[in-house]
């Protein structure tokens, strides 16, 4: 079976805590913290920590992904703790060297890392202290060029960013057999399916209220079982997510892996084509480095609400064709689109029928 890992972050608050530790004198031997994963636990392996003063400490990780296709594998990451007299705050968080910055020159520390840090290091901080970290990848910043953290609004290195801590592999084939089970097993009693694309997608549907029981993982996998879906008597499938992703089934690509197929912003731009947009608001979509950036282009030239409307359309039609052609059953399906913040762009007709039928369910 594919082998797990850990997520950036884990490994930047597992540096910040055994500096905090060292320099308190409680890590002399061990080379291992164990962490608050908010929630789960975990042991993380410490490759070096040193004093640097009596009132600073240094550690250092590397990045453990697991068997996942990511470019930060065995990336060093390092924590530079010091501990001063109280300030205003217990805990402050720095970006170091290769550790990006947003647009108003925070540190790209996002709401998970935060909790794990104040989880992890909080307990830690005597009432009248406070502690600095400062995270530092010396090799964020070379890494950060093969990212699209720039067109996000990152930058001078990488992120820490994610809602988890565990590295699941998806993108490795075995786990598509464990969907399988997991949809088999939901649409025995829940008819009406969700398919929530990423992150973005789950935050979405926790907003809306979707009862998690209805909700069956894909993974990159979102063709497959679908045709499952259909194979396994499923009444609808409600598609819910990130844009960049499905619109991906819009030009017919059922596997949204980014290492198979990518074509987002030649989907995005005949959308614009069809629904009579013009050849510079097309070629606009075309010049855009992300799908979030183009979606932005869209909305200033006022085309964004008929464009992804067709897109939407589009992709629920699409689907269910797929899904007749290889089930040979009728399956319903709707689509909502959101951006990356996990704000809805748009649903189509479909994805409000469906939501009905899980609500009375």
């Amino acid at each position: 079976m594919p082998r797990t890992g850990y997520t950036l972050p884990v490994f930047a608050v597992a540096s910040a805590k055994a500096a905090l530790l060292h320099l308190q004198k409680k890590l002399e031997s061990s080379r291992e913290v164990a962490l608050d994963l908010v929630p789960g636990n975990a042991n993380i392996s410490i490759q070096q920590v040193a004093k640097l003063d009596d009132t600073s400490a240094l550690a250092i990780t590397n990045s453990d992904p697991g068997d996942n296709l990511d470019l930060t594998r065995n990336t060093p990451i390092w924590a530079w703790v010091k501990l001063t007299t109280r300030q205003s705050q217990a805990l402050i968080l720095e970006a170091g060297e290769g550790l990006g910055k947003t647009a108003t020159q925070e540190p790209a520390i996002y709401s998970y890392a935060r909790r794990l840090f104040d989880a992890n290091l909080l307990p830690l901080i005597p009432p009248d202290k406070t502690v600095t970290v400062s995270i530092i990848l010396p090799e964020g910043r070379e890494l950060a060029h093969r990212t699209s953290n720039e067109a996000f609004g990152v930058l001078e290195g990488l992120s820490l960013l994610g809602t988890s801590g565990i590295s699941q592999p998806l993108s490795a084939a075995d786990y598509l057999e464990e969907f399988r089970q997991i949809l088999q097993a939901k649409v025995k009693n829940y008819p009406n399916l969700v398919f929530c694309i990423g992150s973005n997608g789950m935050q979405v549907a926790q907003k809306i209220g979707i009862k998690e029981e209805a909700i069956a993982p894909t993974g990159n996998w979102i063709g497959a079982l679908l045709v499952e879906a259909g194979l396994r008597g499923a009444e609808s499938v409600l598609l819910l997510g990130y844009q960049g992703k499905l619109i991906k089934l819009a030009g017919g690509i059922f596997n949204t892996s980014s290492h198979l197929a990518d074509a987002k912003l030649e989907i995005i731009s005949a959308a614009v084509v069809r629904i009579g947009g013009n050849i510079a608001a097309a070629q606009a979509v075309l010049n855009a480095k992300t799908a979030d950036a183009a979606y932005k282009n869209l909305v200033e030239l006022g085309l964004a609400e008929s464009v992804f409307e067709a897109l939407a359309q589009s992709i629920s039609e699409k689907t269910q064709a797929y899904v007749h052609k290889y089930a040979n059953v009728a399956l319903k399906v709707g689509t909502v689109l959101c951006d990356r913040q996990g704000n809805i762009i748009v649903g189509d007709a479909r994805a409000s029928e469906i939501l009905q039928r899980i609500a009375n369910e």
